[in-house]
């Protein structure tokens, strides 16, 4: 266990430490809304400590809805989740969630934004300032700290977002299609950014995607769901080089992963 650094937030590791891991096990969830509606059925789904995993399938599946249900926002009809080893809800392993929009305070500052689970939580202005400030470097934004969100690009408000999310050094991340309304080279200078502090961190991570070829760049695994109500019909590990940079691309390796993603995504839609 690496001890946090001197003067860190209590519960906050040194910017270089790993956090510890939390896994995710589904088994048989089932979510019904009201009016009869089915948006997941049967989902049974084991995500290692440590894993970066995309959920893909048509839009509407219900993938959102089982992520919501990770992150204890919504509860399963029917089914249990659990979170490293505790149930999902019950708020004992560190969790964070990143939105496809930022959600950012526009009265706040960066720092401010970023800091703001901290201050909920009751840390210090000083040492929530201090590690606010190191996770905004992490994103590249440590220079952005005192601008507010309306002078900010939609790229710079997501790595807010990001850093937001980072900051209590959760256990596992949840991100639902967080950098699709972006153009596409800031989308893939975010995903390089991600992917590199997963590298250096180690949490679990689960990213919702609707890009095929998102999900093989970042991810080491994709779950591929069929159309509502969403049920796993693939279940791919991306065999690519865990060293990852754009020139990636335009390999022949990464296209026929993509062939591969692409052929269940069909199944998944028919």
């Amino acid at each position: 266990m690496v001890e946090p650094e001197a003067g860190a937030p209590a519960g906050i590791r040194a910017r270089s430490a790993a956090v510890e891991p939390a896994g995710v096990v589904t088994t048989a969830v089932r979510r019904v809304f009201p009016g009869g509606v089915v948006a997941v059925s049967g989902a049974n789904l084991t995500v290692e400590p440590g894993s970066f995993t995309a959920f893909l399938g048509p839009s509407g599946c219900g993938k959102s809805t089982l992520l919501r249900m990770i992150a204890g926002l919504d509860e399963p009809t029917a089914g249990t989740i659990l979170v490293g080893g505790e149930p999902a809800g019950a708020r004992r392993v560190p969790i964070a969630f990143v939105f496809q929009d930022a959600h950012l305070l526009p009265w706040r500052t960066v720092l401010e934004n970023a800091a703001l689970p901290l201050e909920l939580a009751g840390v210090s202005r000083a040492e929530r300032h201090r590690a606010a400030l190191a996770v905004l470097a992490d994103v590249g934004l440590d220079d952005a700290a005192t601008r507010i969100p309306a002078e900010l690009s939609g790229g710079m408000r997501m790595r807010v977002s990001l850093a937001r999310a980072l900051v209590t050094r959760p256990h596992l991340l949840l991100l639902d299609e967080p950098f699709a309304a972006l153009d596409e080279l800031t989308r893939n200078r975010l995903d390089d950014r991600l992917r590199a502090i997963w590298r250096e961190r180690g949490t679990t991570v689960i990213f919702v995607t609707h890009s095929i070829t998102e999900a093989v760049y970042l991810a080491e695994r994709a779950v591929v769901f069929s159309k509502r109500p969403a049920r796993i019909v693939a279940d791919h590990t991306i065999e690519l080089p865990r060293e990852r940079s754009g020139a990636l691309r335009g390999e022949a390796s990464f296209a026929r992963e993509v062939r591969k993603l692409q052929e269940a995504l069909e199944v998944a839609d028919a």
